[in-house]
């Protein structure tokens, strides 16, 4: 699985323009932050420095990248409004762009929803998955430069998405916001972001452990607040997969944060029962049976993603039953009877014939990179530990198993 892994990342690097590095590197939020985490495990596993340095430099073009006005927009700059010296020293304090193909609709154009998918703006479900990413390099290098950026990152993009709804006398987030935040491109809100902010934002917070000398103004206090609000109504079930993966990454962060004294337990107990319904439910479509043309790899590795971090949960709910109710354990041995899946996905997408087909072609780099991350999945499942290479203060995600608003006709947003 390391060797498949390596593989693609290597190719990846050098498909993006990363390294060797070009003058127009093509960097994709989502994509990247899952592809920082896969070089962070590689580096890890072989104590090998170039994966440390292309994680460092994946980074690095990111900020300079998405943290930046697009070459067809007559702005220049940090997006965040910050000089040139400021924004190198808080690159994400504006949020950072998706990295779509078309540039952001005007305030005043015309609502596309099919051109929509292709422009450019932020969201704030690949926001978060970038924070995770900042906390696991801050982690492993012992850099608090990076989990300074995830917090700058998590105030900008909570201040920008958050808004009040007057009718439903409620606070939420909007799905998509221009690239200065300044207005909301899709007003609608996403079902799973609260979770994500909430989830992360704790995860953020035991990072910071870290690193004592960040002190206010980092707190997420007041983020936490709000996002534990949002939470509170609503079901959390989907037929997605990669939704159902989301679902699954929640739990397996919220009870690894639990166990380290974060106030999530009962989110974790709440997220692990959405996600057993949500499982059940999705396979009793027979989704999996349907030709590689039809299926998009992409969400279907969300989910074997999110499966690979049972064992964790596995494990955890075991060796601490004080914390883990006999029902929170039943529910989540039930969820280990379904890893099966995410053996059966990766065989399928992992064959050549099926990578052929245009549903894999059109959405290349993601499809590669995520089923890199389902192969080697410990840094993108993991929460604070130890740092450097070889170390961690829990059993890896996916250790010891023996696997033996969105549809299937989604783009990736």
């Amino acid at each position: 699985m390391t060797n498949a892994a390596r593989e693609i990342m290597l190719e990846f690097a050098d498909r993006t323009g990363l390294s060797p590095a070009t003058h127009n590197p093509h960097r994709y939020l989502w994509t990247d932050a899952f592809a920082v985490c896969n070089f962070l495990s590689l580096y890890r596993l072989s104590g090998d420095e170039h994966f440390k340095a292309l994680a460092i430099k994946l980074i690095d073009q990111v900020h300079h990248v998405l943290g930046r006005h697009r070459d067809d927009d007559a702005r220049s700059g940090w997006i965040s409004g910050l000089s040139d010296a400021e924004g190198e020293e808080h690159p994400t304090a504006g949020g950072l762009r998706i990295g779509k193909r078309f540039n952001e609709r005007a305030i005043d154009d015309a609502f596309d929803e099919h051109l929509e998918w292709e422009r450019d703006g932020q969201y704030f479900h690949y926001s978060t998955k970038w924070m995770h990413a900042l906390c696991r390099a801050a982690i492993v290098f012992e850099e608090e430069e990076y989990c300074r950026w995830a917090v700058e990152l998590a105030k900008a993009t909570h201040a920008g998405f958050h808004t009040a709804d007057f009718v439903a006398r409620q606070k939420r987030l909007h799905w998509k916001m221009s690239i200065d935040l300044s207005y909301p491109l899709v007003a609608a809100s996403g079902m799973h972001d609260p979770l994500d902010a909430l989830v992360t934002y704790h995860e953020i917070e035991d990072c910071l452990r870290h690193f004592p000398e960040l002190t206010w103004p980092y707190s997420l206090d007041t983020e936490i607040t709000e996002a534990e609000a949002m939470i509170e109504v609503g079901r959390w079930e989907t037929n997605d997969a990669l939704g159902i993966g989301g679902l699954l990454f929640d739990a397996c962060r919220a009870l690894q944060l639990a166990v380290r004294g974060r106030e999530l337990l009962l989110t974790a107990k709440r997220l692990v029962i959405a996600s057993l319904n949500s499982l059940e439910t999705y396979l009793r479509q027979n989704s999996l049976r349907v030709p590689a043309e039809f299926r998009l790899a992409f969400r279907e590795l969300g989910m074997t993603i999110g499966l690979r971090g049972v064992q964790t949960m596995m494990q955890i709910a075991e060796h601490h039953s004080a914390l883990c109710s006999a029902t929170l354990r039943e529910e989540i041995n039930a969820l280990g009877r379904h890893v099966v899946h995410a053996h059966t996905i990766e065989d399928f997408w992992r064959e050549p014939r099926n990578q052929r087909v245009r549903s894999w072609q059109d959405h290349h780099d993601i499809n590669d990179v995520m089923l890199a991350t389902s192969l080697l999945p410990d840094e993108f499942l993991a929460v604070a530990s130890e740092s450097g290479p070889g170390a961690r203060s829990m059993p890896p995600p996916g250790a010891g198993l023996d696997t033996g608003p969105r549809n299937t006709s989604a783009k990736p947003a």
